[in-house]
């Protein structure tokens, strides 16, 4: 038998205040399309939904979702990568004309 499992068989508690007290019902919402799903959490929020069911629960708003990631829609977004080259080329215009 191992020492740490004897312990705890020994004692038969759980170490105390390091476990998350707050877990309850949570929903989460991807804010680019509406998407909202409910589970339990521990998340700290600030923002309150209420749902179709008429009960209010605590809101995690969330930035993409499996809904809206391009890796599970397979709709890849265009990224401007020339303005970006521009972008960095006039950010840094002096340094390159004097190696130039």
């Amino acid at each position: 038998m191992q020492p740490f499992k004897r312990s705890i068989e020994k004692s038969g508690k759980m170490k105390k205040d390091i476990h998350p007290t707050n877990y309850r019902l949570v929903v989460f919402k991807d804010m680019s399309n509406d998407y909202t799903f409910i589970t339990r959490s521990t998340a700290n929020t600030k923002d309150n939904i209420v749902l179709e069911d008429g009960k209010e629960y605590p809101l995690v708003k969330l930035e993409i979702s499996n809904k809206s990631h391009p890796f599970f829609t397979g709709k890849m977004k265009l990224v401007d990568t020339a303005g970006r080259v521009d972008k960095f080329k006039n950010k840094y215009k002096k340094h390159f004309d004097k190696k130039a």
